[in-house]
């Protein structure tokens, strides 16, 4: 089952590493860090972080990567909503009736008390 948190993912820098999925994103940052010379020759996938593929092929990974429909979706559903300016709200702020420039030239020395 691809959504099994539990379910063990072979790591694209190490091979003989394996990983719980749920463990998977935090497994790629430190591996990545532990291997830097592997993780150069691999370019990371835009529809998905957890697909690291050789550079090489990243042009045909992008174009059969699963992921991508979904990026498409979201895409397109996003595009048919309808822009809201207003949001129906009608609030608007109440009319100010402090004038400090008049109080300031009237010299109210009333004390601030807290």
């Amino acid at each position: 089952d691809m959504l099994d948190p539990e379910r063990l993912i072979q790591c694209p820098l190490v091979k003989n590493h394996w990983i719980r999925a749920r463990r998977f994103p935090y497994h790629l940052v430190k591996c990545k860090e532990s291997n830097p010379e592997i993780a150069k020759k691999l370019a990371t996938c835009p529809f998905n972080a957890r697909h690291l593929v050789p550079w090489a092929d990243l042009s045909d990974h992008i174009m059969k990567c699963n992921d991508k429909a979904f990026m498409e979706q979201d895409v397109v559903s996003r595009s048919c909503e309808p822009l809201q300016v207003n949001n129906g709200s009608t609030w608007q702020a109440p009319p100010c009736d402090e004038d400090w420039e008049t109080e300031l030239l009237e010299g109210s020395e009333s004390n601030f008390v807290w």
